[in-house]
């Protein structure tokens, strides 16, 4: 099987977006947004996911933009309902309204890959023995809020991840939000949090909030903004922000790839759904971050 560059793993997700009470479907979930995007990189990019057989459909953007799909047929297809006031689109309120159920290493192809991400959105998504089992094949790249937003009811909530420190052990690439970092560590400061977090294992830990992404690599820290003229594509921030900065670390060092994923994100947000480039836009702004640090 010929090798990819990432191989993506998670549920891709049929969310509702609602905005001052009007609503829309929308593909959604991480590795629809953060495949897409490695895929504007130039990188070559495999999804393996569950959903229901009838939203099938929907992987068909992801094939056309070259990306592989492994799908799983399941009992419902996840989704999130994300409720938002158009004055303030930063804050949101998410309701469950699907649960594809855990995935098994049966469904994940076992492609020659330089590094897996799972990126889920839900906690159940991926158990301790596959994350295990995914981490012996490749650097891994994990998103914490697939481990700790778990269903109560409709609602999402911050759980313990029982499992973390084991867990953790076997990650490369770590990425938390803010609301994350101190839910995990008790600490507010992203900083402290951020060093507490490497102390399980992850070598590298990206760090999202509205103003930017930070990255914790090598014992060094890294900041870059996000300056986008709108929030329009608000949806999928972090999933981007992530994937880019995976995406670029093939090819520059943390420093540069920190700056590279505030740059793609920032354009990302300014339009719904996700990140499809021009390319030039990005490098362009890019350097604009390098010139004013």
């Amino acid at each position: 099987m010929e090798q990819v560059d990432i191989l993506m793993v998670g549920h891709f997700a049929k969310d509702e977006l609602i905005v001052d009470g009007k609503g829309e479907t929308a593909s959604g979930g991480g590795v629809y947004y953060g495949s897409m995007a490695l895929r504007q990189m130039g990188l070559k990019v495999a999804v393996a996911t569950r959903l229901h057989r009838d939203d099938f459909p929907r992987l068909e953007e992801l094939r056309q933009a070259g990306i592989q799909v492994f799908a799983t047929p399941a009992e419902q297809t996840s989704g999130i309902a994300n409720y938002y006031q158009s004055t303030d689109m930063e804050r949101r309120i998410c309701k469950l309204i699907g649960f594809a159920g855990t995935m098994t290493l049966a469904e994940i192809p076992d492609l020659p890959a330089k590094g897996i991400m799972i990126a889920g959105i839900i906690a159940g998504e991926v158990d301790l023995p596959l994350l295990k089992a995914l981490a012996k094949r490749a650097p891994l790249a994990l998103d914490v809020q697939g481990f700790i937003r778990v269903p109560e009811g409709d609602d999402l909530v911050f759980k313990p991840w029982p499992e973390m420190a084991e867990g953790l052990h076997h990650v490369t690439y770590l990425k938390v939000d803010r609301a994350e970092a101190e839910y995990l560590t008790g600490e507010s400061d992203l900083r402290t949090a951020a060093v507490k977090l490497a102390a399980f294992g992850p070598r590298e830990i990206l760090l999202t909030q509205s103003s930017g992404p930070t990255v914790y690599a090598g014992g060094r820290f890294y900041r870059a903004p996000f300056t986008p003229r709108s929030l329009a594509g608000r949806t999928g921030r972090g999933d981007t922000c992530f994937s880019s900065y995976i995406g670029r670390r093939f090819s520059a060092d943390p420093e540069e790839a920190t700056r590279w994923a505030a740059a793609v994100t920032t354009l990302k947000q300014e339009k719904p759904g996700p990140w499809q480039g021009p390319l030039e836009d990005a490098e362009a702004l890019m350097r604009r971050y390098t010139e004013a640090a």
